[in-house]
């Protein structure tokens, strides 16, 4: 069993991943601004409530574990709208400078499909919308991704399509391919899953699927 640090663990994706984490007896370090809402109680279970921007937090919080999930988000709100949006990559500058001060090598990130080199598969009717509503979010996660990929890490960057509160897909799809990528709904607990296993799995080291239900 590993030791997680799990960045953005008191919501969303994060919080599901606190849970099978937690069921699949891994140690957790639950660090979120809000990590004291969480009410679940475990003896593996640490909260830590803190900034992912702020570098002394993050220093503090990554001392003694094996592997990094980052799980950020921000909410559908004016500023997701207007801008600017710089969390991503200031969050994961900081991180990543932390992990190499510490030897922590193992770092899975969540973006989401249209970050990266994905943005190429979004058909040019959806990408009106997505430009107009996620565009700057995601031109952040982009850069977020740039900075993960050039990083000596052991890297997983997990790409989610729509996300829902759905019930698991037991045969929902990781996308690999370029030529496959493609928008679609998948529910948080199925990233949440993906996310677990490949704590302990290579199979998609230095890799960023898609993942759809």
């Amino acid at each position: 069993m590993s030791h997680i640090l799990l960045i953005g663990a008191s919501s969303g994706i994060g919080l599901e991943t606190l849970k099978l984490g937690l069921k699949a007896g891994h140690e957790i370090r639950a660090f979120s601004r809000r990590a004291d809402k969480i009410k679940i109680i475990n003896s593996n279970l640490e909260k830590i409530k803190g900034d992912a921007l702020i570098e002394d937090n993050i220093n503090k919080a990554i001392n003694d574990v094996d592997v990094v999930i980052q799980a950020l988000g921000i909410p559908l709100n004016i500023k997701l709208l207007t801008g600017p949006i710089t969390l991503f990559s200031k969050a994961t500058e900081i991180l990543l400078s932390a992990m190499k001060k510490t030897g922590v090598k193992r770092i899975i990130s969540v973006t989401g499909f249209g970050a990266g080199d994905s943005y190429a598969s979004i058909s040019p009717l959806q990408k009106i919308g997505f430009e107009l509503i996620f565009g700057r979010a995601y031109h952040d996660k982009s850069k977020q991704e740039k900075m993960i990929k050039q990083s000596d890490n052991d890297w997983v960057i997990v790409r989610p399509g729509v996300l829902t509160n759905a019930r698991v897909n037991k045969n929902y799809k990781v996308l690999i391919n370029p030529n496959e990528w493609r928008n679609g709904i998948i529910s948080r607990r199925n990233v949440a899953e993906f996310l677990i296993q490949q704590v302990s799995e290579d199979k998609f080291l230095k890799k960023s699927p898609v993942l759809i239900g």
